[in-house]
């Protein structure tokens, strides 16, 4: 990955807090509103988003006889995301070489 083509889906720190919140396994929609504090239409369009690109994923499952969706993040964003924060390990350590 290169800084000059950093995928849109780490450009915008929501977008990257919604990736991080669901690394260590899927959340609710409250479940990540909780950890991003982020209001639910900003929320809902920056996972509509991640979800296009492939990114994350949702499900519905029934609890306690009510709809929930479900969000986790796919084998291709986990993939992306660690190629991101290697691309930031890479700059900081160049950084500190100079």
């Amino acid at each position: 990955m290169n800084p000059i083509n950093i995928p849109e889906a780490f450009t915008l720190p929501l977008r990257l807090s919604l990736i991080s919140c669901l690394v260590n396994g899927e959340k609710t929609f409250t479940e990540i509103k909780n950890i991003t504090k982020a209001t639910d239409g900003n929320i809902s369009v920056q996972l509509s988003k991640l979800q296009k690109w492939g990114y994350v994923e949702s499900r519905k499952r029934l609890i306690d006889g009510k709809k929930q969706t479900v969000y986790s993040i796919t084998q291709f964003g986990l993939s992306k995301l660690e190629e991101y924060v290697a691309l930031l390990e890479s700059i900081v350590r160049s950084s500190s070489k100079e």
